[in-house]
């Protein structure tokens, strides 16, 4: 055990600049091939001392973060104190700025971030192999959240392999009004393709050239979320965000993850600037985010 005061983590959001689903799985799951890029819009998650777990969150739509143990980063905690035979006695602190239940990773970005900053707190000494393990049985999205930069997550998304990415991209994200269950969006993506043959989820080789050589031009016609019909079906105002931001000159737009946040590839910073301000204007949304990726993944501040 350390003697450290308190220990903060700052951890990204992620798109998903590719999402490929295959079929329901026995387990109810679905194999992916997922290309997750981590930008520049931060959870910190703060790990003090405490006599009991408890979380405690700030920051825009908390009132929609369970603050009780089915917060994904309570169970962080709890799971790596079990594996080393400590109590998970934490105060968890969430500073947010990354959409609450917005297909952004949010919650599991939380969990990556409590569970490096409890590693830390606690002088655990957890492996990287460990701490991946634990993303693992947490969530599909956590184990991402924890090494950033950009990868293809295979299986349910959880069996990473790093990407190479040749330079910077630069995005907007419009945030719509109130959240989409993951869960949700999944059965009616079920639902919308019960009678088709789904085939078996592979990554675009057009989309890994372009995020190597770093060609935003090449990789807007690429991007592709197999999700978004049936985040469309349950949301369908999204279709106006996503004209307006491809309106207002984004190279590509898409749904991000299990929306019901829109994702806006600009070719620069200036050009995200001037659509996250046409969003806006638009009323198609709440709040319009500039971001730019790929940024790191979970990191002691």
């Amino acid at each position: 055990m350390t003697d450290r005061p308190a220990v903060t983590v700052r951890v990204p959001a992620k798109v998903n600049v590719q999402l490929a689903v295959g079929g329901a799985r026995p387990d109810g799951f679905h194999d992916l091939a997922n290309v997750f890029l981590a930008v520049g819009l931060y959870d910190e998650v703060t790990a003090t001392p405490a006599d009991a777990l408890r979380v405690t969150a700030t920051g825009p739509d908390t009132d929609r973060v369970p603050l009780d143990r089915t917060n994904l980063a309570a169970r962080a905690a709890e799971l790596l104190a079990a594996r080393h035979g400590i109590a998970p006695d934490v105060h968890l602190h969430i500073a947010k700025d990354i959409p609450v239940a917005g297909g952004m990773a949010g919650g599991s970005a939380d969990a990556a971030g409590a569970l490096v900053a409890c590693d830390a707190l606690w002088g655990t000494g957890a492996t990287r192999e460990e701490l991946l393990a634990i993303c693992a049985e947490l969530g599909s999205d956590v184990p991402f959240s924890l090494v950033g930069g950009a990868a293809l997550g295979r299986g349910r998304g959880e069996l990473l392999t790093p990407l190479e990415v040749g330079g910077t991209f630069h995005w907007v994200f419009a945030v719509a009004d109130g959240g989409l269950s993951t869960p949700a969006v999944y059965a009616e993506f079920d639902r919308l393709t019960e009678n088709a043959g789904v085939p078996a989820p592979e990554a675009s080789p057009a989309l890994l050239d372009a995020l190597r050589t770093g060609d935003a031009t090449a990789l807007a016609p690429a991007l592709a979320n197999d999700l978004q019909p049936a985040a469309l079906s349950l949301r369908p105002s999204l279709a106006a965000t996503l004209t307006a931001g491809t309106t207002a000159g984004a190279l590509a737009a898409l749904v991000s993850g299990s929306g019901p946040t829109t994702a806006f590839l600009t070719k620069d910073a200036d050009t995200a600037v001037s659509v996250a301000d046409a969003l806006l204007t638009s009323g198609t949304c709440r709040a319009a985010r500039v971001a730019a990726g790929p940024v790191p993944g979970a990191t002691v501040v």
